[in-house]
């Protein structure tokens, strides 16, 4: 079995590296761009064309699982029974068609609901995060991480949704200012790749099942806690109010929760 595990991961490894190269050809030519639920909500077809080729190579890999897209090219799913993938083809698309860069690739992959391989893919600055149980550790392309620090929120910056920070959802104005400082990145593999590093210590946003499937995966194999904002398991399935952070700012920011805290 883990040699399988292992095999599984080259492929997607080879995968990924050959959809950032077509990414990066087709950045080179007009994008075509359309809003989904709003005008800061956008699609590209380069996010469905990517996904499109992302799962007709899961489909050659791995014939009898399942795959959940954000695009929509996938499975329906209302389980997470057997293998199911969990794919993001270009996350932070309002960075990749303003800026060109902040946005990443992710694939999660889980047995009957149980993580097992996460891939985060900075494509910009080709950097592949990858690993889970299957793997036993987290890497950086050939890097291998070791658990961020467990700091406690004010000893460190906290990602967060803007939105979130205007409208003072969930005492987050008060979570914000009792970290050390707060940052913005407009992609959640982007953030998550900042806890990884342990250059944020937590991040907190709505996501959708492939905003966050392969980030907690990794995530959670350094240790770090992934939970709703109030410290309850992810439902996979949905969106969700996601709270990741370090153990100790993960209980300062419940604990802001409980209080009811505002400024």
């Amino acid at each position: 079995m883990e040699q399988e595990w292992q095999q599984l991961n080259e492929q997607v490894v080879s995968l990924l590296k050959t959809a950032r190269q077509q990414v990066l050809q087709k950045m080179q030519e007009p994008l075509t761009v359309a809003a989904k639920s709003n005008r800061k909500d956008l699609v590209t077809n380069i996010d469905k064309s990517n996904e499109q080729f992302l799962i007709a190579g899961i489909r050659r890999i791995d014939p009898t699982a399942r795959v959940l897209g954000e695009e929509g090219f996938g499975d329906a799913l209302t389980d997470l029974k057997g293998r199911v993938w969990i794919v993001d083809p270009i996350d932070g698309t309002m960075n990749f068609v303003k800026q060109h860069d902040h946005f990443a690739m992710m694939i999660g992959i889980y047995q009957d609901g149980v993580s097992q391989l996460g891939y985060i893919y900075d494509v910009m600055n080709d950097i592949l995060y990858a690993g889970g149980p299957q793997l036993g550790g987290v890497w950086a392309n050939e890097r291998q991480l070791t658990a961020p620090t467990d700091l406690a929120l004010s000893e460190g910056l906290i990602g967060a949704s803007g939105p979130l920070v205007i409208h003072d959802i969930a005492h987050m104005q008060a979570i914000v200012h009792a970290s050390a400082g707060m940052r913005v990145y407009g992609s959640a593999g982007i953030e998550m790749i900042h806890i990884l590093e342990g250059k944020s210590l937590g991040y907190i946003s709505h996501l959708k099942p492939w905003d966050i499937a392969a980030g907690k995966i990794l995530l959670e194999t350094l240790g770090v806690q992934v939970s709703t904002i109030d410290g309850r398991p992810l439902d996979m399935l949905s969106s969700n109010l996601v709270l990741v952070a370090t153990k100790k700012a993960q209980r300062d920011i419940l604990q802001i929760e409980e209080d009811d805290v505002s400024l």
